[in-house]
């Protein structure tokens, strides 16, 4: 199976991009696990793990790195 190319952003911080709902977010750039932000309110985030199909809830603040919009 071919792995598709993700290029990552901050998230956050000063330089970087808020989260928005349909997001992929990660602690770590490259890293695994990835989510896909499903639900916002404020600094918590409902987030999917497509690669597991399960769902958790779980604040912003443990994600560095966003997708860049065109890896979404």
């Amino acid at each position: 199976m071919s792995q598709m190319r993700i290029d990552w952003m901050l998230l956050n911080g000063l330089n970087g991009a808020a989260a928005e709902v349909g997001d992929l977010v990660s602690a770590d750039a490259g890293g695994l696990p990835t989510y896909r932000v499903v639900a916002l309110d404020g600094d918590i985030a409902r987030l999917r793990d497509e690669e597991h199909s399960r769902e958790e809830i779980s604040p912003l603040s443990r994600f560095r790195w966003k997708a860049c919009p065109s890896a979404s």
